[in-house]
Order: C-alpha cells, then structure tokens, then sequence
C-alpha cells in the first residue's frame, strides 16, 4: 500500500472497469479483446481466470522466495493480481453480475473471523 498514488480510488477503478466491461458488450471482437473473450463464450472467459489464477499463484510463490527489495518479483506479483482481477469481472460481467454485489459481500464480512463466516454458510 506504501506504492499507492494518493489519487489511486480503488471504487473509481473498479467502476470505470465496469463500465468498459459493459460497453465492450457491444463491441467489435475483431478491435476489443474483451468483446472477443465474449464472442467465444463462458468456457473461454473461465479458461483465462484459470490461467491467470495458475500465473499468480507462480508471481505469488517467486515472490515470497525473492529479496524483498525484488522490484521485478513485486512488479510480476501485482502484474498477474491485476490480470486476475480483470478477467475475474470479465466473467462476473458476462454472467451479469455487479461488482458492487461482490464488495457488498465482502463489506458484509469485515469484522467477522474467517472461522465464523465460513461456518454460517
């Protein structure tokens, strides 16, 4: 959090990626990448937070194996969390699912222990 711009607005972010989500519904597969993950469908977009789940897992375990100071392990780290969470709205879009319903759970859960919210489910 130390490298974050104060004028970094996670909710901003999020929002303006939603809206291009959205947008890209419509668009031309041939000139936008995420209206061609959409032309080919949920099994294609699941593929890809698949594969995108498997590079960071690989960003995450070379992190914690890497100097600190690693700037390029940090820099593949947040790389591949960025592309994970960006084909993860990709699939939560394509399903027609908001975001906010996603942070509306998490909002839901600060303040409860992992234990305890697991076991209400």
């Amino acid at each position: 959090m130390t490298n974050q711009p104060p004028s970094l607005r996670y909710n901003d972010i999020i929002e303006q990626l939603a809206a291009t989500l959205i947008e890209r519904k419509s668009a031309d597969p041939q000139e936008s990448y995420v209206a061609a993950l959409y032309a080919k469908g949920l099994n294609k977009i699941l593929e890809k937070v698949g594969e995108e789940s498997v590079e960071f897992i690989i960003a995450a375990k070379d992190f914690a194996t890497s100097d600190t100071g690693d700037d390029a392990a940090r820099q593949a780290l947040t790389g591949e969390a960025a592309d994970l969470l960006f084909h993860l709205c990709v699939a939560l879009t394509d399903q027609g699912i908001d975001f906010a319903e996603v942070a509306q759970v998490l909002q839901q859960r600060v303040g409860i222990s992992g234990h305890a919210e697991k076991a209400q489910r």
